[in-house]
């Protein structure tokens, strides 16, 4: 039981800990620098959208009035809807706008595939259609392209909060900035293993066809540019604007479908966990402890109590774990005004080692797409 017990706190604390030290070490020991100048190349911009009519006038228009004069295209992919986001794109006069109208709702992999096939830019822009793109912001994201080693580059997501109760408040806030640190990291020593899916580039001779009902193409385009020997990297200058749930369940669902969909990516891509995955050290460590870790923290309180009438220290820490817990559970379930806040951290790690549990549930018993169990259109305004 005492191997057991040091065994799971040397995982969780791994995960949480050692690895991001580790990464920052090597970041600033083994730094990679790349560079960066206003080279100007031609930007084909995609968009994949399942009825999202009551946002996509207002995303047309934000695309058509970005500040970089190279946009030669603005692909629009309607994932077989059925609330008029067709019939809005066919009523567009601007020669930029190009449709694309799938009959069938297939998932954001077949409408991304269907733009990439009919981009022509030496730049592909992948886009949602919820962020606001900073002023300056494309430019400064394709600016990293005048290094040859460059082949994805993601943009710094900046989470707007208002609304938000204290979990999501902490997982969009606490967690996010811990997230992005260790992506920043592993970008400057060499490629973060995944990006955020919103608002990233990739040069189009790169951009691979994803696998049909693939949730993560924010893994699936990055890690298929380092597998062709290039660097996918972060630019923090590069802000775009976005909000995710407002409250804990629509959070919670939506880390049951992206954690559901690394198991997934692991499926349909098993090259990632081998060797011909280049940054494989990193993607085990930020990505698969991640997933291992909810079964660590079972095991650590079920190692600490069973260790627990031998031992103060053991009890000690049996006990303070099944106090988190209980706190970080009531607190989710009730709200209580003061507590709710104090406890949000605790809440925030339930809910995600919680959603790694579930997700693992999902992606073995789900039946038919997997990408189906949550919809980005629940974040959409209502009519």
């Amino acid at each position: 039981m005492k191997l057991l017990f040091w065994l799971s706190t040397a995982g969780v604390l791994y995960t949480y800990a050692g690895y991001p030290l580790v990464m920052w070490l090597l970041a600033h020991l083994r730094p990679r620098y790349w560079a960066s100048s206003s080279i100007q190349p031609s930007v084909s911009v995609i968009l994949a959208v399942h009825n999202g009519a009551p946002l996509l006038q207002w995303k047309i228009d934000h695309l058509l009035g970005l500040d970089y004069p190279h946009i030669k295209e603005v692909i629009i992919v309607s994932d077989g809807s059925k609330d008029g986001t067709a019939e809005l794109l066919r009523q567009q006069r601007n020669p930029k706008v190009q449709s694309i109208l799938l009959n069938e709702h297939n998932g954001k992999a077949a409408a991304l595939n269907a733009g990439i096939a009919k981009a022509s830019s030496e730049v592909i822009l992948f886009v949602d259609i919820r962020p606001e793109i900073a002023p300056g912001a494309v430019q400064q994201l394709v600016s990293n392209f005048a290094d040859p080693a460059i082949g994805c580059v993601a943009g710094q997501l900046v989470l707007r909060k208002q609304g938000h109760d204290a979990t999501t408040a902490a997982v969009g806030g606490l967690y996010w900035r811990y997230e992005e640190w260790i992506r920043k990291c592993e970008s400057r020593f060499d490629s973060p293993v995944g990006v955020y899916g919103g608002f990233y580039a990739i040069r189009r001779e790169l951009a691979a066809q994803i696998p049909p009902g693939t949730i993560l193409d924010d893994m699936f385009q990055p890690l298929s540019t380092i597998r062709q020997g290039y660097r996918s990297v972060l630019d923090p200058k590069a802000h775009v604007y976005d909000k995710w749930p407002e409250q804990a369940d629509g959070e919670y669902r939506r880390k049951v479908r992206t954690l559901a969909g690394n198991f997934q990516l692991f499926r349909l891509a098993p090259w990632i966990l081998t060797w011909h995955n280049r940054v494989l050290f990193q993607l085990v460590s930020h990505k698969v402890m991640r997933l291992i870790v909810p079964y660590l923290l079972v095991s650590m309180l079920v190692s600490s109590v069973a260790l627990a009438f031998g031992s103060p220290f053991f009890a000690a820490f049996a006990v303070l774990q099944i106090l988190l817990y209980a706190v970080a559970a009531l607190s989710l379930v009730h709200e209580i005004p003061g507590l709710h806040r104090i406890a949000a951290p605790a809440c925030a790690l339930l809910l995600l080692n919680a959603a790694a549990v579930v997700g693992l549930y999902r992606f073995f018993m789900t039946r038919g797409p997997l990408w189906k169990i949550w919809s980005p259109q629940e974040l959409l305004p209502k009519r």
